[in-house]
């Protein structure tokens, strides 16, 4: 071989390493495809062939390169595939004119022996007198939840079977499919669609807190004795396995989640994860999933987010969800900062240990407490509160260093936007958390020399309403708008969320958490008895009688409140308020909302037919069937209209629809504000048969209204004995900011 030629060879051969080293280095990730299967050519037998062979199509695709070819196929709440691609092979992909969209997987974050009872379920703790609604719904029996979740320990006591016959034949269609899961007739199905890690924690407390069964003397670091029971005893549990053991879940696979659980027959879907993307819906896995499931009269519920206070941070907004936020109940795990017999500031702790000498100790003040010295040794040590991550506030590590460092206590006070949300921890020493604005108060009075020593008093179990009324909304606990589609209120309603004792699978069998998928898991639970005693009602219908018999009064007689800043809560907030279970079975009147009236709403909201057909399926997304309205025509519980809109007026219609008894007379009462006032024609509605449907037009005018002033105000339509409550709210333009 000549010099020149080597040298050419030579060349092109780098040159070709280097080509396939770029090619290889190019960023490679899992994408969702929406494909449209009428279009699927007669020489491939099935779809899984013709995806197959489109990605073989694709600019140096390499199946062995990628691990796998397919990574999921949906045929059921969606038309498509999911595959590891380039960028550059995305969008050749989205140029085939059978492809209806391309986009990224999605990163979502995984988001009770007193919660009946404050639920008014039981009268007496030891559970033993059920609520009618208990009664009617045979505790959710025969109603199946399907857990979109980390894994479960099935022979767990909480999901023990006694007492609970086979489901008839034909019902569930599901099965266990993981060598080493014993399925029961508590636990009907395990499927794992994530085999990445083996936690089963999450899921564990969330379907406990759900469905589990009474299981008597139950406590967690000598504390919160009694019985757990979960809202809906009788209810039956399918998990589907979607969320790693770092809490993460792919939307990939989330979505390969509801086609599984609809495939196989559940009733609900509980969904307690999310992310802070604000994705179109089009692109939002759960969306996308929630939306083939509710067509098929599943009721999807998931968790608002944990990352509030802020405004314009929920998450899972699509409005045929139910989105929970989470507050507090009336339980406090008790202990006193005693500073002197006057002078006592009222925190909270898990600690479990022996008590402190009654005789004050020094009491030392050092920031963050990251480190600590010598010098903190025999003293009571005064730290901020650590942010471990951004879901909660979660000081795990402070009782650590300062024990280390030889420290007799530590008091962890609640930073800025924290406020008044007491999460209960263990501590390793004598440890408990105060308030923000105890802390406030108590910081100050330290570092002016004023308050030198304390001492600890560790109180045990306590059930109050002077100190801190509940229900209080979560601080932590994610706010609206959407920033999606603001004209739907989100959250929807507001459930225990804050320091709930459910089942765990090691170390412990009963644990304490916090966080919307506690506030989730209940309302999945109360879905259920709402669906065992209406299987005929649509997943609207269900939501809206939750939501139109939610209160907004905590138990000291006052407005719920923030625990953020102790401010009144709007629907931002809390959604319509606090579920209350007894009242939701026989709510006298629902606004319905079927899935055409979501791809209505979806046309006035500006979406493409490509973008409807994302989120609905072949039937829907043609413009040609599209009715036309405004996007706050949405047959809403909650109506919601930019103050921009009112000119001095604007008029809203709403429907409902008569589920109470065949006569029935409906009269409406309004709350105005000094800037808002709310005028219904007509004022009165009589029903003559159960089922009717009757419409009413709310005009509302605007009378010198404050360009940043947010308004509540409500319609409330009663018959004498029931009262529908529907919150009113005008936001104003930077509602975001």
């Amino acid at each position: 071989m000549s010099p020149i030629l080597g040298l050419v060879v030579l060349f092109l051969s780098l040159w070709l390493a280097l080509f396939v080293h770029a090619v290889h280095d190019e960023d490679v990730r899992t994408y969702i495809v929406r494909v449209n299967n009428r279009m699927k050519p007669s020489v491939y037998a099935g779809v899984n062939h013709w995806y197959d062979s489109t990605l073989q199509s694709l600019e140096n695709y390499s199946a062995k390169q990628y691990s796998s070819k397919l990574v999921h196929v949906y045929q059921t709440v969606f038309h498509g595939f999911s595959a590891k691609l380039t960028p550059r092979q995305a969008q050749q992909l989205e140029k085939r004119p059978w492809v209806v969209d391309v986009f990224p997987d999605r990163v979502y974050k995984l988001h009770t022996t007193r919660t009946p009872y404050f639920l008014d379920l039981y009268s007496d703790l030891n559970f033993s007198v059920a609520a009618p609604l208990l009664k009617y719904s045979d505790y959710g029996s025969n109603v199946i939840i399907g857990f979109l979740d980390s894994g479960i320990k099935p022979d767990h006591p909480s999901f023990n079977d006694t007492g609970l016959v086979d489901l008839p034949v034909g019902r569930w269609k599901g099965n266990c499919t993981v060598e080493g899961f014993r399925c029961n007739n508590k636990v009907i199905g395990v499927r794992i669609i994530n085999d990445d890690g083996t936690d089963v924690s999450h899921g564990t407390h969330t379907g406990s807190t759900a469905a589990g069964v009474a299981v008597e003397n139950v406590f967690y670091s000598d504390n919160a004795s009694g019985t757990a029971v979960g809202v809906a005893p009788k209810a039956r549990i399918a998990i589907y396995k979607v969320c790693n053991d770092d809490g993460i879940c792919l939307g990939s696979y989330v979505l390969a989640g509801f086609e599984k659980a609809v495939e196989d027959g559940v009733d609900i879907i509980s969904a307690s994860f999310g992310d802070q993307a604000h994705e179109d819906f089009y692109k939002d896995p759960v969306a996308i999933g929630a939306f083939g499931a509710m067509a098929r009269n599943i009721s999807v519920i998931a968790s608002a987010g944990n990352v509030g206070p802020n405004r314009g941070t929920v998450a899972n907004v699509a409005p045929w969800v139910t989105t929970v936020a989470a507050g507090t109940i009336d339980r406090r795990f008790a202990a006193n900062l005693v500073i002197s017999p006057e002078v006592t500031f009222n925190g909270t702790s898990l600690y479990r240990g022996p008590p402190l000498d009654p005789t004050p100790l020094p009491l030392a003040y050092r920031g963050n407490c990251t480190s600590l010295d010598e010098n903190f040794s025999g003293k009571i040590v005064f730290c901020d509160a650590a942010i471990r991550h951004p879901d909660v506030n979660e000081p795990i590590s402070i009782d650590e260093v300062v024990r280390n460092a030889g420290g007799a206590g530590v008091v962890v006070a609640n930073m800025p936007r924290v406020g008044r949300d007491l999460i209960a921890k263990d501590f390793a020493i004598p440890g408990l958390v105060i308030s923000e604005s105890d802390g406030n108060m108590s910081r100050a009075l330290i570092m002016n020399g004023m308050m030198t020593n304390a001492t600890m008093i560790f109180r045990g179990v306590e059930f109050v309403t002077d100190q801190l009324p509940a229900p209080a909304v979560a601080s932590f606990s994610s706010r609206g708008p959407s920033s999606i589609s603001p004209f739907v209120n989100k959250p929807d309603v507001l459930a225990p969320g804050v320091n709930i004792l459910a089942a765990w699978p090691e170390g412990v069998e009963y644990k304490l958490l916090s966080g919307t998928s506690m506030a989730c898991a209940h309302v999945s639970g109360l879905i259920a008895l709402v669906k065992a005693v209406h299987n005929d009602w649509s997943p609207a219908m269900i939501r809206s009688a939750i939501m139109t018999t939610a209160y907004n009064i905590a138990n000291d007689g006052n407005l719920i409140l923030n625990n953020e800043d102790a401010h009144e809560s709007i629907a931002w907030d809390m959604g319509a308020g606090h579920i209350y279970p007894s009242d939701a079975i026989d709510p006298g009147l629902v606004y319905d909302i079927t899935p055409q009236d979501y791809v209505d709403f979806l046309c006035a909201s500006n979406y493409s037919d490509p973008a409807i057909q994302s989120i609905t399926s072949d039937t829907y997304g043609r413009t040609a069937n599209c009715n036309e309205r405004m996007p706050w025509d949405l047959n809403y519980p909650v109506i919601s209209i930019h103050s921009k809109l009112l000119g001095p007026n604007i008029t809203v219609t709403r429907t409902v629809t008569n589920v109470g008894e065949d006569d029935a007379t409906y009269t409406v009462n309004v709350t105005n504000s000094e800037w808002v006032s709310l005028t219904v024609n007509p004022m009165r509605m009589d029903f003559t048969s159960k089922g009717q449907q009757q419409n009413y037009d709310v005009t509302i005018t605007a009378t010198g209204l404050p360009g940043s002033l947010i308004v509540q105000t409500y319609i409330v339509w009663s018959d004498g004995k029931r009262q529908v409550v529907s919150p009113v709210v005008i936001f104003p333009p930077y509602s975001l900011s």
